[in-house]
């Protein structure tokens, strides 16, 4: 059963303007040392960050909250699995809020994807809660 569903559309350009003029302090406020490894890593750092923003937005519609009500840029981070896929790990405030979603008897799943085509980096994610007896395929 879908929970929620969310998605946004962020400027790559505006990231990369706010990376030149807050730098680090606007990294570390925002995206967690996993994600800043990875951003690092890539050759288009405003691109990579910008997809994560726009995922953790996403990911806070989906949630039903918007960036309100106590949820922390940090307590939505994109990992992404051996495959490359995008995933979305919940922690604090945003985690107690997918529990308080979730219905007796059910798991979160929350589907993440991002893309990026300059100017523009968009993701959509989509919760979903499981019967604790069926597996994720």
């Amino acid at each position: 059963m879908i929970l929620g569903i969310g998605t946004d559309l962020c400027n790559i350009d505006r990231i990369a303007k706010v990376l030149d003029r807050h730098g680090d302090r606007f990294r570390k406020r925002v995206y967690t040392d996993t994600e800043l490894a990875l951003a690092a890593r890539r050759m288009r750092e405003a691109e990579t960050l910008a997809k994560r923003w726009a995922a953790k937005e996403a990911c806070s519609k989906a949630l039903g909250t918007g960036l309100a009500m106590g949820i922390a840029w940090k307590d939505m981070a994109v990992r992404n699995l051996a495959t490359g896929q995008p995933t979305m790990q919940l922690t604090g405030w945003a985690a107690d809020r997918l529990a308080k979603m979730m219905p007796p008897g059910h798991r979160a799943h929350v589907h993440v994807t991002m893309t990026d085509d300059h100017p523009w980096a968009q993701a959509f994610v989509v919760i979903e809660a499981l019967p604790d007896d069926v597996i994720p395929g």
